[in-house]
């Protein structure tokens, strides 16, 4: 990543100062070279004000999230479950198994590799098809296992592990195809982590992973190329980090930095690797004071040599003054 740039006073620095031609003279070849140094502002505040429309059409859509987050801190606890399960920040509470009389299961014991497991299955409407069926160790009485048929179509479709008697793991199959497409982990009453296959394709396409009661970090492979190609990071369940693969050419070149204004997420700075080379060649700064973020400062670095070679400095959004290490890189 590019270092933060100082203020270049050295000889060989050519400083523009944009400024319009004073009426009643004469244009000059300097005046061309400053009107098309103008226009190359402008479609640079064209691109900014794009890429920015860009971020806010991906903030609008967490906002969802934060007003349930608000809401949180108003609910009385009868209403607290519902409103973390739809809030996608919180890490989601482990499930917790019904108290169900033993009279009501069928008891055996089964030989495994784990050694004698006492088994119990219920089957309710005595259809020969198990809606659940519990292992437990036959000393302590602690469940090490659990299948259940959570649709009740007679097939098994979630699957669950439990260590020192408390769940540990879960996979389900949520569409009935018969394979797994979500799996998730916990610890001490909640998820540490989550795939999905979204798609169901047999690939996982999704992650969270979660740390407390919060969700830190989620990833996306939005082609099924078995690479992220979206990572968001989170701290105190506000995102703070997105990484982007904008090309999908499997390498990220895209980093966001954002900051909170009045509970909202804005973003404070723009990376970017456009040529694919792995360098970040150009860095955007933004004032978020107004709750807005506006562009205050552009880096370029046109050589690749991981030194700026343009610096567009902006007052209000407006570009106002350019420096150029080197005009032979640059089209004036």
């Amino acid at each position: 990543m590019l270092p933060h740039h100082r203020v270049m006073t050295v000889v060989g620095v050519l400083v523009l100062v944009l400024a319009p031609c004073t009426p009643g003279f004469a244009r000059d070849p300097i005046d061309d070279e400053m009107q098309a140094e103008v226009d190359r502002g402008r479609a640079l505040e064209s691109d900014v004000e794009a890429e920015l429309r860009r971020q806010e059409e991906l903030l609008r859509s967490i906002d969802l999230d934060k007003e349930t987050e608000r809401a949180l801190q108003a609910a009385t606890q009868q209403e607290i479950d519902l409103l973390e399960r739809a809030n996608t920040r919180m890490a989601p509470r482990a499930p917790v198994d019904r108290a169900l009389p033993v009279s009501i299961f069928d008891s055996d014991t089964i030989e495994t590799s784990e050694g004698t497991i006492l088994r119990r299955s219920l089957d309710a409407d005595r259809d020969g098809k198990p809606e659940q069926i519990r292992y437990l160790d036959p000393h302590t009485g602690q469940m090490i296992r659990k299948e259940s048929d959570r649709d009740y179509d007679g097939t098994i479709d979630s699957w669950q592990t439990y260590t020192g008697g408390a769940i540990s793991s879960q996979e389900i199959d949520t569409n009935g195809d018969g394979k797994v497409d979500q799996w998730e982990k916990f610890s001490h009453g909640r998820m540490t982590e989550r795939a999905i296959d979204r798609d169901t394709n047999g690939r996982r396409d999704a992650f969270y992973k979660y740390s407390g009661e919060s969700l830190v970090e989620e990833s996306h492979d939005q082609n099924d190329d078995g690479k992220p190609d979206l990572i968001k990071t989170y701290e105190q369940r506000y995102l703070v980090k997105m990484q982007e693969d904008r090309n999908k050419d499997g390498k990220i070149d895209s980093w966001t930095t954002y900051g909170v204004y009045d509970d909202q997420e804005v973003p404070t700075r723009i990376e970017r690797d456009t040529d694919g080379s792995g360098k970040v060649d150009i860095i955007e700064t933004f004032d978020i004071t107004t709750g807005k973020p506006i562009i205050s400062k552009r880096e370029e670095d046109k050589n690749g040599d991981g030194v700026p070679d343009v610096i567009s400095l902006y007052k209000g959004g407006k570009l106002f003054k350019r420096e150029i290490t080197d005009p032979d890189l640059v089209d004036l």
